[in-house]
């Protein structure tokens, strides 16, 4: 997760991607949440390979993996190199089972892993696949081809950034040759070569299929995918006790963080809204506020507001970044 997040500028000019909040918790928190209930045994350890993001966000990620029983480690990635000296950052936690993920996807699966596989590639049927690495199968459904971004249609299997690896120590081994053999595609080691490497010499990957795919891309995949995870998780307790409602009417799912105050205004569905926001006089829906936000006289749905966001009297689809103030 050491990318720079340009396509979801503003909201990255301050957070890390991963760390944007989707149906009220950080990307990567929910990421690792998915990836530790499909693992179906215990995960010894979550690594972060990041770039220079600062002490707080460093203790918020090693939260993250102590609050699912692991060891937390962060790993600097200091030049984008590629995926295969991305992973390579970490080559220390690169030993037994390991599963690699990049930050910024979610996904909704409801198989557990099949930890003696030698290697499971996550994959996901897309209409357009041409923008995407995708995998082909062989009649006994191990993958044969990577190709990257086909130009003639050769798969709809995208893969979806997030693998499995039975033995780690044989990955890392694979990825150092790259380094060591200054292997590049487009300028980058790339964690495909490797792969390639791996199945040349009888590595057998298999697909693992997701039921759902959703991006956090850009600021639109970001609110699409918010409302998905909304409409999931919508059973649970997602509203917080601490809201202080006036006149309003929530329609759900939607998620409400702490100390909320909501006067004469309607939100939902698909609303999320960080703690100590307030929104008065104003219709919100399928939209993502973040923390310490007020929104006043204004309609605002497909939106996403920062921290510290002042809006009055606007009525169009917004992305704003933190600490900016419209009227």
């Amino acid at each position: 997760m050491a990318g720079r997040g340009s396509r979801l500028r503003p909201h990255t000019l301050t957070v890390p991607k991963p760390l944007v909040p989707v149906a009220g918790k950080p990307i990567v928190q929910r990421l690792v949440e998915d990836i530790t209930k499909v693992c179906g045994e215990p995960v010894d350890e979550i690594a972060f390979i990041i770039g220079d993001f600062g002490d707080q966000v460093e203790k918020d990620l090693i939260a993250v993996a102590e609050g699912l029983g692991a060891k937390g480690s962060i790993y600097h990635q200091e030049e984008a190199l590629g995926t295969a000296h991305a992973i390579l950052c970490a080559k220390d936690s690169l030993k037994g089972n390991v599963v690699v993920a990049f930050a910024d996807t979610l996904f909704r699966a409801d198989f557990t892993l099949d930890s003696s596989a030698d290697g499971i590639i996550w994959v996901n049927q897309i209409d357009d696949p041409s923008a995407f690495g995708v995998v082909k199968l062989n009649q006994e459904n191990v993958i044969t081809d990577f190709v990257e971004k086909p130009v003639e249609f050769v798969s709809d299997l995208a893969i979806i950034g997030i693998y499995y690896f039975k033995d780690g120590a044989y990955l890392k081994d694979e990825l150092q040759y790259l380094i060591d053999n200054d292997i590049k595609e487009k300028g980058e080691y790339q964690l495909t070569n490797a792969l390639e490497n791996m199945k040349q010499k009888g590595t057998k990957f298999v697909p693992g299929k997701v039921n759902e795919w959703l991006d956090c891309g850009n600021y639109k995949a970001t609110v699409y995918t918010n409302q998905r995870v909304l409409e999931h998780i919508k059973n649970e307790n997602i509203i917080d006790g601490s809201l202080k409602n006036e006149k309003s009417k929530i329609i759900e799912p939607c998620f409400i963080g702490k100390n909320v105050v909501l006067k004469n205004a309607t939100v939902g569905p698909h609303v999320s809204i960080g703690d100590n926001s307030t929104i008065e006089n104003s219709t919100i829906s399928n939209t993502i506020v973040q923390t310490n936000t007020t929104i006043i006289n204004s309609t605002l749905t497909n939106s996403m507001i920062g921290n510290f966001v002042k809006i009055s009297n606007n009525s169009q689809e917004l992305s704003i970044g933190d600490y900016n103030e419209i009227n």
